[in-house]
């Protein structure tokens, strides 16, 4: 899975070794950053998982347990004013984006104090104050929104970037090269992120992808890509600033795909019996994103009681967002008529 990073050249669409083979060190804030950023996603998506089983959360719910370093090292990228949005897959793309984990599991229980007053659920929130725009229901369909995005930043002379996440399984989706097409003939400032845990909803992409080096799929529109190991935060944060920069030059969009492996199932209700617990287990062993930020930290001489102490923050953090979105008010059944538009 985290094989060689290559990139495609935006002149002749070949691939070319980006020389990130090896991606630079972070210093130690930035791993004591990522660290924590990251142990935050863990966490609260192990709770969510746990009120799931208990059944105060309801519906669908999609976790991002095993993915945590996409989401964090893309936002090391970013500055103040740039836009994030994603699919159904969402609580760690928000938790990211600065987002209040109590605001985001009481949305997942459907509390007046969720992001979306308790209507949403666990796939639709949003969050205009922190630039994200949502998680989406719809397969794909946030790439076209993303790219909409871009286009509006373009319009208004800013340079803001947008980044637009999406999966394996809604790379093969039309919507997404209509997007492709459009964003590379108006240069549109947008990094189309497509994270690749290897099984979209349940079926390999060497069944379902007659490409499956999901980064030249934007060659037939002249779009650069980069094949990055989703599971190094260093790589990731690298592969963003590289991204964002083009964006920002007014090149046009950029392809990042990310190679990347979910623990959970597709969704909480998804037994996984397409692939092996072995195959899991060898992964949780040999890439966790989080264990290799521990370990690189430990072997920099932070000692195990600060990280340690990093971990208890996090928890309390969670296990109060658990409170609260067991707590708090249901929404009054006046709320079925508002914010509804025709």
């Amino acid at each position: 899975m985290a094989a060689a990073k290559k990139s495609v050249t935006k002149e002749t669409g070949q691939d070319k070794g980006n020389g990130a083979d090896t991606p630079p060190d972070f210093t130690r804030e930035q791993e004591l950053r990522a660290l924590r950023d990251m142990l935050l996603i863990r966490r609260f998506e192990e709770k969510a998982g746990q009120l799931y089983g208990m059944g105060a959360i309801g519906g669908f719910c999609h976790l991002y347990i095993g993915q945590e370093a996409i989401v964090v090292g893309m936002q090391m990228a970013l500055k103040q004013g740039d836009q994030v949005i994603t699919g159904y897959r969402d609580h760690g793309h928000m938790l990211a984006c600065g987002m209040d984990a109590k605001g985001v599991m009481a949305e997942l229980t459907g509390r007046r104090g969720g992001y979306s007053k308790g209507k949403g659920g666990s796939m639709h929130m949003f969050s205009k104050e922190k630039n994200f725009f949502g998680g989406h229901g719809i397969v794909g369909a946030q790439v076209s929104l993303g790219t909409g995005l871009a286009f509006a930043n373009r319009y208004r002379g800013n340079d803001f970037v947008s980044l637009a996440y999406f999966g394996d399984g809604a790379s093969n989706q039309g919507q997404v090269y209509e997007s492709f097409n459009m964003a590379e003939l108006w240069k549109l400032p947008v990094v189309y992120i497509i994270e690749n845990n290897r099984y979209a909803m349940g079926t390999s992409v060497t069944r379902s992808s007659a490409q499956t080096d999901f980064s030249k799929r934007g060659i037939s529109f002249n779009i650069p890509g980069e094949q990055i190991d989703g599971m190094d935060v260093r790589a990731v944060k690298a592969a963003g600033d590289r991204a964002v920069a083009w964006c920002r030059a007014g090149k046009g969009p950029f392809i990042l795909e990310m190679q990347t492996y979910r623990y959970r199932g597709h969704s909480m209700s998804d037994p996984a019996k397409y692939r092996t617990r072995e195959e899991v287990d060898k992964v949780r062993h040999d890439q966790d994103p989080i264990e290799q930020v521990r370990n690189r930290l430990l072997a920099a001489k932070v000692s195990e009681q600060e990280l340690k102490a990093i971990d208890a923050e996090v928890r309390e953090i969670v296990n109060a967002s658990a409170d609260f979105a067991q707590n708090d008010p249901e929404p009054d059944a006046s709320e079925l008529y508002t914010d509804v538009y025709r």
